[in-house]
């Protein structure tokens, strides 16, 4: 419920930005090829990470529920530790830990991707406003405009794909904190499950 909430604040939000003419610089050539990798890495890292989150509540609920998918979850968990002493059985539980957490990390790697493909856009942008400077022609009125008007399309990409690549960022980090909140909540439900069996 919170992922869903949370993404359609986001999408409203985004939508607002683009009624209000925010955004439309992300449409021109240059800015909109770079800007579309980017969105679609973090599409592709949100629908990774619903579909874990989806995963993660059907395997909550079942152990909640009890029935046969919590007993052979929980089985596999408690089968190992259940002739070990406690020491034994904590290294379990933090084995079960690394091993959940370990699938969920995928996600927090994408977001991360997104800043650095931000920053490639920053530096492609730069590189484009710094091309278009010729020293030599500085002093010549009519060579001048056209110097300005690459400087400012090459600054418009570094800008928008930075803050392109920050905001998606920020967005797919709230999403795999969600997630990670489930995957703790699991684990305590597989542990106290298996623990009353």
């Amino acid at each position: 419920m919170r992922f869903a909430l949370v993404n359609i604040v986001a999408f409203a939000l985004a939508g607002a930005a683009w009624l209000q003419g925010w955004l439309v610089g992300l449409l021109e050539p240059m800015t909109a090829i770079l800007s579309g990798i980017i969105f679609a890495v973090f599409l592709y890292g949100l629908a990774l990470c619903g579909l874990k989150m989806w995963n993660t509540s059907v395997a909550i609920n079942n152990m909640k529920a009890g029935g046969k998918t919590a007993s052979a979850q929980a089985a596999r968990h408690m089968a190992a530790a259940r002739t070990r002493d406690a020491e034994s059985r904590a290294i379990q539980i933090d084995m079960l830990r690394l091993k959940l957490s370990h699938r969920i990390q995928i996600v927090r790697h994408i977001a991360n991707l997104l800043v650095f493909l931000g920053l490639i856009g920053t530096v492609i942008g730069f590189i484009i406003a710094l091309s278009g400077v010729n020293a030599e022609a500085v002093s010549q009125a009519d060579s001048v405009a056209s110097m300005v008007a690459t400087l400012i399309q090459g600054m418009s990409i570094a800008l928008y794909t930075t803050l392109l690549g920050a905001a998606l960022n920020v967005w797919l980090n709230i999403n795999h904190r969600i997630l990670s909140t489930g995957t703790v909540n699991l684990i305590s439900e597989i542990v106290a499950y298996g623990e009353k069996r």
